[in-house]
């Protein structure tokens, strides 16, 4: 029996009592956890399932729906909530899924197999072969409209998981709270899988509850009354939801009391941002990761953090930098694409990220930018948009920015300024500016309206378009520089 699946046998036993999934009106005890994902494990085998799509809230019942499916040998595919109608579509013909727990597919049955759940099955007309040994097809959002379906191992996806575990077992984190969708593979393993290793408690509230509408809009208010509510001891955020914390933190302090860890990553994370959380007592730390390689790579820990960097990789894993500065990660990678894909790997290979960074004599990871982003100025300098972009989330009145100065004279970045803050825009993009070389400073700078997430420029989790970005600006890119975008 896989070994996350054996410490739940454990605890049943030895910890019966000790809450193990908690929601709104809802929890289950690690005594009464084992038995339930035996019943439904046995349900959905007896069923026939043999892929079941999973589209619910955080919650308890989509943890279950995981844990029994890992149980039974299903294969589960987690459906992001922020995938659009097509994408939703494309992900359950693409998988071969027999089963879907969500809203409603057309051209799918309802089904009473899970009483109390939105249950439907089909008969897929096309079931692409799968890597030996695939236990989840987790779907990369990328920057194209079709996701890729990565395949990872029961065994992969537990390894991460324990290394996890270890490396934050200092904190003492006895409650996490959920604040990424489930559906995220960072939030699947370290929100769920590492308490239930460690014996602590998962609470998943639903993303309504914790202030979510849609995949990028976030109420403050909610957030901070559900911080209240659940007091968690650990959180995994992206750099803006770090951000954000912050600020509610700075309004209402006592919200970061029970804080004893916040991982961060998804995202370069801006050295400010980290250190405005140490000065709030909140232990901030950086971490990074991707789906092909089971999530996290490397992270920052209490025993091992240095600012600045994403921290030392995992134990299991041998990171090592190629000749263009690309990082390389071997160790523990997935099974392959789903039906073969634009790439393919087997367990144990080495996968190539994509992502630009170092190793300090320490074996501490720097990252310094996408491979396929930098920009190359018309004067011959190089820089990363994802360095500049991240030192200024260090800028109260600047939501977001992007840069851009690939064959361009002078830089160009587009500003959404925090509402409220427009005036203090130019002192602060000047501030910025005299911590950046010249070659990657913003020279000229608008803001777009309406936003990018407005008009599509933003991926579904909320990374640049570049290229259509560069394209939708191109006549504003020319007036400012001179130069046709």
């Amino acid at each position: 029996m896989n070994s996350l699946l054996q410490r739940l046998v454990e605890l049943a036993q030895t910890h019966p009592h000790t809450l193990a999934l908690s929601e709104t009106g809802r929890q289950l005890t690690y005594g009464e956890l084992w038995p339930a994902l035996q019943q439904q494990a046995q349900h959905l085998s007896q069923a026939g399932v043999q892929r079941l799509a999973l589209q619910l809230d955080n919650g308890i019942d989509w943890a279950l729906l995981d844990l029994s499916c890992a149980l039974a040998g299903i294969v589960v595919i987690p459906v992001p909530g922020f995938f659009s109608a097509e994408q939703r579509r494309w992900l359950l013909e693409s998988s071969g899924a027999d089963t879907l727990v969500g809203p409603a597919v057309e051209g799918w049955q309802p089904s009473t197999l899970l009483p109390g759940l939105p249950c439907w099955r089909q008969q897929p007309t096309v079931v692409p072969p799968l890597p030996a040994g695939t236990a989840k097809i987790t779907y990369t959002s990328g920057t194209t409209g079709q996701p890729k379906g990565v395949c990872l191992s029961l065994e992969l996806q537990v390894t991460t998981a324990q290394a996890l575990a270890q490396s934050v077992a200092s904190s003492r984190v006895e409650r996490h709270m959920t604040l990424l969708p489930l559906a995220t593979l960072l939030e699947n393993l370290a929100g769920l899988y590492v308490p239930l290793l460690l014996g602590a408690g998962a609470c998943l509230p639903g993303l309504a509850e914790v202030g979510f509408t849609g995949s990028s809009q976030l109420n403050p208010a909610r957030l901070a009354a559900a911080l209240a509510r659940w007091q968690p001891h650990s959180l995994v955020l992206v750099p803006e939801l770090l951000r954000l914390l912050l600020v509610i933190c700075h309004h209402q302090p006592q919200l970061a009391h029970s804080l004893r860890l916040v991982a961060v990553g998804g995202g370069k994370v801006a050295p400010a941002l980290l250190q405005q959380a140490s000065a709030m007592g909140i232990v901030a730390q950086e971490g990074y990761g991707l789906s092909e390689c089971g999530s996290v790579v490397a992270l920052n820990t209490p025993t091992a953090n240095r600012p600045g960097t994403v921290g030392r990789p995992l134990p299991h894993l041998r990171v090592r930098i190629a000749d263009d500065g690309e990082i390389c990660v071997r160790g523990a990678t997935m099974l392959g694409y789903l039906s073969g894909g634009s790439a393919s790997a087997d367990l144990g290979s080495e996968i190539a990220t994509g992502d630009l960074g170092r190793l300090d004599a320490d074996g501490f990871l720097h990252i310094t930018g996408r491979k396929k982003n930098v920009q190359i100025t018309a004067f011959g300098r190089n820089f990363s948009p994802e360095w500049v972009e991240a030192e200024a989330q260090g800028c109260s009145a600047i939501a977001r920015l992007v840069i851009m100065g690939d064959a361009l004279p002078a830089n160009v970045a587009l500003v959404q300024p925090v509402p409220g803050q427009e005036a203090a825009l130019a002192e602060q993009i000047a501030e910025l500016n005299h911590r950046l070389p010249d070659y990657a400073r913003i020279h000229h700078w608008l803001v777009p309206e309406p936003s990018l997430a407005a008009t599509g420029l933003l991926t579904a989790n909320g990374r640049p378009r570049r290229t259509l970005i560069r394209q939708a600006f191109a006549t504003q890119i020319q007036h400012l520089t001179g130069v046709s975008a």
